[in-house]
């Protein structure tokens, strides 16, 4: 683990926040093995190239995230493969969308891995008596889906969705949000995430949380006013700095 701040962490926190995607779990080896399921099936189905399929979905994707923006609904697999099809000149097509979509995170699902030592500092937390809670960006459905899916639902005590907020990080709807559902008894809080803008820039801006970025293959580690209070590889060092900290109580 490097501290960059470590003033910062001279005492248990109050309470977590925690993103998911791409900081409990590695989020790319399981989004390339499903968008490579809808791939082959889409090809398949209407004997296209890989190309077009590719062409057609970026266009969509691109379309969707710009009428959309940082919203919920933005990210939605959905709304891409049903504005890929109308790009395809074949409408709507609700049923094949629908169809196409369940592929996607059936494959994803299952192609999906928890990182080494997630429950056992959850389990650390929990004993320790601090509330939790997951904010994260995406749909309620379908990330709901994916804490029960890691048997993570009896961990967190609350969940919050940029669907549930109407804003994606790093605005501080789903923050606040997270904190009034929690009422934390003070103000120390701990935000845990991979992206450096969204949660370790928005964590810190906008609730002045202690910032913890997860470091793993692919993460873009924060710089200048994106640089975490403190960057770790493996949750069994936040175990330990977790111990340290209790036993000065």
């Amino acid at each position: 683990m490097k501290i960059n701040n470590h003033e910062r962490f001279t005492r248990l926190p109050d309470a977590f926040l925690f993103d998911t995607d791409n900081t409990l779990y590695p989020y790319d080896p399981a989004h390339t093995a499903a968008q490579k399921a809808v791939r082959e099936k889409v090809t398949k189905t209407f004997s296209i190239s890989h190309d077009d399929f590719d062409r057609a979905f970026n266009e969509a994707r691109t379309q969707v995230k710009r009428r959309l923006k940082h919203t919920a609904s933005s990210h939605s697999r959905l709304l891409y493969l049903q504005r890929m099809l109308e790009i395809m000149g074949l409408g709507s097509q609700v049923l094949m969308a629908l169809d196409f979509e369940q592929t996607y995170w059936r494959t994803f699902l299952s192609n999906a891995v928890l990182f080494d030592g997630v429950k056992e500092l959850l389990d650390d937390i929990r004993l320790l008596g601090i509330p939790t809670a997951i904010v994260t960006d995406l749909t309620a459905q379908i990330q709901f889906r994916k804490v029960v899916y890691f048997g993570l639902d009896h961990y967190f005590d609350y969940i919050v969705t940029s669907e549930e907020a109407g804003f994606d990080k790093p605005h501080e709807a789903p923050f606040q949000i997270a904190l009034e559902k929690m009422r934390p008894k003070g103000d120390c809080i701990w935000m845990i995430g991979d992206n450096p803008v969204n949660d370790i820039c928005g964590g810190r801006e906008k609730i002045n949380a202690v910032t913890l970025q997860k470091i793993h293959a692919g993460v873009e580690v924060g710089t200048d006013i994106n640089t975490p209070d403190a960057m770790f590889n493996d949750f069994g060092e936040l175990r330990e700095m977790l111990a340290r900290l209790g036993n000065k109580k």
